[in-house]
C-alpha cells in the first residue's frame, strides 16, 4: 500500500513541477500516476547499470554527473510515453531536480517514517 502511495505522490509531484517548469508538459493526472510507474520502472531497472557504467565520471565530478545520469532518466520516460512531453535536455535536468525535491517533501510530510525503504 506504501508503494501505492508514493507513485500517487509522485504523480502530484510531477503535476506540481509542470506549473514551475513551462516546458514540461502532462496531459492529466492517469497520465502523472503512469509516468511515476515508468519513472520508477526505469529508476529500478536501468539507473543501477548507468551508475555502475559512469561511476569514473562520477568520482571526478565529485558526484555532480548523478544529476545528469537523473535527467537522462526523466527524459527517457518522457521519451517513452505519449501524453508526458519534456522540450530538452535543461527542461529534463531542472525538471528532475524539482521532482526530486517536491517528491521528497511530498514524501516526507504524508507517508513520515514510513518510507518507500
Amino acid at each position: 500500500m506504501v508503494i501505492v502511495l508514493g507513485w500517487l505522490l509522485n504523480a502530484v509531484a510531477l503535476l506540481a513541477i509542470t506549473h514551475i517548469v513551462p516546458s514540461i508538459h502532462i496531459r492529466n493526472f492517469g497520465t502523472a500516476v503512469l509516468v511515476a510507474i515508468v519513472l520508477g520502472l526505469i529508476n529500478t531497472a536501468i539507473r543501477p547499470v548507468l551508475f555502475a557504467l559512469e561511476f569514473p565520471v562520477t568520482l571526478l565530478t565529485l558526484g555532480l554527473f548523478v544529476l545528469v545520469v537523473n535527467a537522462l532518466c526523466f527524459w527517457l520516460c518522457a521519451s517513452l510515453l505519449k501524453g508526458f512531453e519534456v522540450s530538452g535536455f535543461w527542461s529534463a535536468f531542472f525538471g528532475s531536480l524539482l521532482f526530486s525535491f517536491v517528491s521528497w517533501v511530498l514524501s516526507a510530510l504524508i507517508l513520515g517514517d514510513r518510507t518507500l525503504n
